[in-house]
């Protein structure tokens, strides 16, 4: 008797997945769009970032006035619609109401205003990107010259710390001409923190991270009045979750006047940045900073100065300044710092 192989069952067309089975549902499309629908005003926009980054995180009519010249009634008007689509609670106190966003949503929102809102604002000025014609062979001249200065590391190693940088960099840099000269500073900073990172417990400077998801705005201003303020005797970094491609125009004017500008270029977070830091201040960049132990971690709730007005950038820089003081106060009490 020969066996026979067994064979697949015809298979009916009409039982075939249709694309349209990778979409969004109905249901879930409805809703969102409804979501979107309620965010698709300027004002509404505004009002959503004044309650998200305010210090408390909560605003009342009073305040969510201020961000327009219109009437608090019309402001009622525009906080209804928003809480009408759940994307915020309200609580009366006495004359006045209280907003929150909605403790669930609270993630997105942060999502929407602090990766979406820069990136979507900048869209129109994003070109494509080139890279560069003998990258490697510029690598390599930067590799031997770290390996130099980091005697102790595997040149080898030194050389993919050099590699990963560059890559790293390029995945978001928008100033190509610059990809060289940022890639040696930022390999640089990495070896640096690595060989902190696994040296032994001794006296030394206190070192602080800012990260936020961009890099481009707030953290770089937070490292650049450290710097400022403290000098050579704290080690100041700052990194991003998802890093941009430049600093935002707005942040510039202000870290040019702290001479901060030649070393402010967004960089991406690594391990290395965050086991070589005494403290790390994350700001608006949610759980994506690792969680080491033995680490004093500190959330700075400020506004995104990517989508502020001039005024809003320097009233934002004034409030990372304040936090900054209270910080140096209690890392360095010793140190003078100018009123």
């Amino acid at each position: 008797m020969t066996a026979t192989t067994p064979t697949a069952p015809p298979v009916d067309e009409a039982c075939q997945p249709s694309p349209a089975d990778h979409a969004m549902g109905l249901d879930a499309a409805t809703q969102v769009a409804g979501t979107l629908k309620a965010l698709g005003d300027p004002l509404r926009l505004r009002m959503l970032s004044l309650i998200a980054t305010s210090p408390s995180g909560e605003a009342c009519v009073c305040d969510l006035a201020t961000v327009a010249e219109v009437s608090q009634p019309t402001v009622s008007h525009h906080l209804k619609l928003l809480k009408d689509v759940g994307l915020l609670t309200s609580e009366r106190r006495g004359t006045w109401v209280y907003y929150r966003v909605q403790p669930a949503l609270r993630g997105a929102v942060t999502t929407l205003l602090d990766s979406f809102a820069p990136v979507a604002a900048e869209a129109a000025h994003l070109s494509p990107l080139t890279g560069l014609t003998d990258a490697e062979t510029a690598l390599a001249r930067i590799a031997d010259r770290l390996a130099a200065a980091f005697p102790d590391r595997d040149p080898a190693a030194v050389l993919t710390v050099v590699r990963e940088s560059y890559t790293g960099l390029a995945r978001s840099s928008a100033v190509r001409s610059h990809l060289v000269v940022n890639t040696e500073r930022f390999a640089r900073q990495r070896l640096t923190d690595a060989e902190r990172a696994i040296t032994a417990a001794t006296a030394h400077r206190p070192q602080v991270l800012f990260v936020c998801v961009a890099n481009a705005g707030r953290s770089q201003l937070a490292a650049a009045l450290l710097h400022h303020y403290a000098g050579d005797q704290v080690v100041v970094r700052s990194a991003g979750s998802a890093p941009a491609g430049e600093v935002h125009p707005g942040v510039r004017p202000l870290l040019e006047e702290l001479s901060a500008d030649a070393e402010a270029f967004p960089k991406p977070l690594t391990d290395d940045a965050v086991r070589a830091a005494d403290v790390v201040i994350t700001m608006g960049c949610g759980d994506t900073c690792p969680i080491l132990p033995g680490k004093r971690y500190e959330d700075w709730v400020v506004g995104d100065p990517a989508l502020a007005s001039d005024s809003g950038v320097r009233s934002i820089r004034d409030e990372i300044d304040r936090r900054v003081r209270a910080l140096l106060a209690d890392l360095l009490p010793d140190l003078p710092v100018p009123a």
